[in-house]
C-alpha cells in the first residue's frame, strides 16, 4: 500500500502553485494516481480517522477557522464528497452551506455579502457547496444574471470579472490574516463521465429529483465553462488560498485526494489541545482520586449502587 508521502506528492501535483502557467488540460479527469479502488478506499478510511482527531484539536484550541470551497460542473460529485469525507467531522463544529441562485435580499448586496455571513468562527469548519466563485463562472457564462444585480452603469463586463478576481483575492487574504485557513477544490470532470452520471440519475428513481433539462442545455456550453474555470483558477489561486484541481471521474479517488489535502492543511496549523494551568492540577488530581475510589460496578456518586444499575442486573 502506498504511504502518506505518496499522497502528499499527489496533493502537490494537483495544487495550483503557478497559476499563470496552469491549464485545465494538464489535469486528466480520469487520473487515479496509480492507486487501485480497494487501496484508495482503505486509505480514505485512515484519513477520515485522522481528520476526526484533527478537528477535535481545532475545536479545542479555538484559534483557527477552516473554510472549504467546492466548485465543479454538475454531477462532478460535490454532494457525495461531502457525504463521504465531511462525515469525519463532528456536526457541532462543521456546517455545510449550499449556495444556490441568490435571492432578492442577497442581490441587494455586494456579491461577497452572502458568503461573508456564512464564514466559520474560530474552532469551526464551514463547507461551501458552490460559493462566491459562481459570480465569475456561471455569471460569466450567462451575463444575463448580471441584470438583477443592478450594478452601477459604469461597471461592465469583461472588466467586471477581472475586478471581481481582485476582490476575491483581497477577501481571501483578509480572511487568512484573520485566522481562516482556506481550502479550494475544483473537481475536474470529463463531459463523457458527466453524461454517464446524468443517464444513471435518469435510470434510478431515487435520483430523478436531481435532474433538470437545464442540465442537458448547460452541456452545450461546456467549452465556455472550461474557459471560465481556467481563468478563475489562473487569477485566484494564490498563497493564502491555492486551488486544488482534483480528477473527479473516479469518485473514490477525488474523495481520497480531498481528504489528503485537508490533512496536510490541518497539520500545517500546528494544532494542539490547550494546556491545563498548573494551578488547576491539584483539583484534577483530587477529582481523579474521588472517581477512582468510587466502584465502577454501578455505584452512584455517593458510593451506593445506582438504581439503573440494579434494574439492569435484575432484567
Amino acid at each position: 500500500m502506498k504511504d502518506a508521502k505518496t499522497l502528499s506528492d499527489l496533493v502537490r501535483r494537483y495544487r495550483v502553485d503557478e497559476p499563470k502557467k496552469f491549464r485545465l488540460t494538464a489535469i486528466d479527469p480520469h487520473d487515479d494516481g496509480g492507486f487501485d479502488k480497494d487501496e484508495g478506499k482503505a486509505l480514505l478510511k485512515q484519513n477520515l480517522e485522522r481528520l476526526s482527531d484533527l478537528q477535535e484539536m481545532l475545536y479545542a484550541q479555538g484559534q483557527w477557522a477552516v473554510l472549504i470551497v467546492l466548485q465543479a460542473m454538475d454531477a462532478a460529485g460535490k454532494d457525495s464528497l461531502i457525504e463521504h469525507v465531511m462525515t469525519a467531522f463532528n456536526p457541532q463544529g462543521c456546517v455545510v452551506h449550499p449556495f444556490k441562485a441568490p435571492n432578492n435580499e442577497e442581490l441587494a448586496h455586494d456579491f461577497l455579502w452572502r458568503a461573508h455571513r456564512r464564514l466559520p468562527g474560530r474552532g469551526q469548519i464551514a463547507v461551501f457547496n458552490r460559493s462566491y466563485y459562481e459570480e465569475v463562472v456561471v455569471v460569466r457564462v450567462h451575463p444575463k444574471f448580471l441584470i438583477p444585480q443592478k450594478l452601477p452603469g459604469g461597471v461592465k463586463e469583461p472588466g467586471l470579472f477581472q475586478q471581481r478576481f481582485k476582490d476575491i483575492v483581497a477577501f481571501e487574504d483578509y480572511l487568512a490574516r484573520s485566522g481562516t485557513k482556506i481550502l479550494k477544490f475544483h473537481l475536474r470532470l470529463s463531459p463523457d463521465e458527466q453524461r454517464q452520471r446524468f443517464l444513471d440519475r435518469l435510470n434510478e428513481p431515487g435520483k430523478l429529483w436531481k435532474f433538470s433539462m437545464a442540465d442537458v442545455e448547460e452541456r452545450k456550453l461546456w467549452d465556455d465553462y472550461m474557459t471560465a474555470y481556467e481563468d478563475m483558477i489562473q487569477n485566484t489561486s494564490h498563497a493564502s488560498a491555492p486551488w486544488h484541481v482534483v480528477p473527479a471521474d473516479r469518485k473514490w479517488f477525488s474523495r481520497l485526494m480531498v481528504s489528503a489535502a485537508l490533512i496536510e492543511a490541518f497539520e500545517s496549523l500546528a494544532l494542539a489541545f490547550p494546556e491545563v494551568p498548573k494551578e488547576a492540577l491539584p483539583e484534577i488530581d483530587k477529582a481523579r482520586e474521588v472517581l477512582t475510589a468510587q466502584k465502577a460496578d454501578g455505584d452512584g456518586p455517593d458510593g451506593k449502587p445506582a438504581r439503573t444499575a440494579r434494574k439492569r442486573k435484575q432484567s
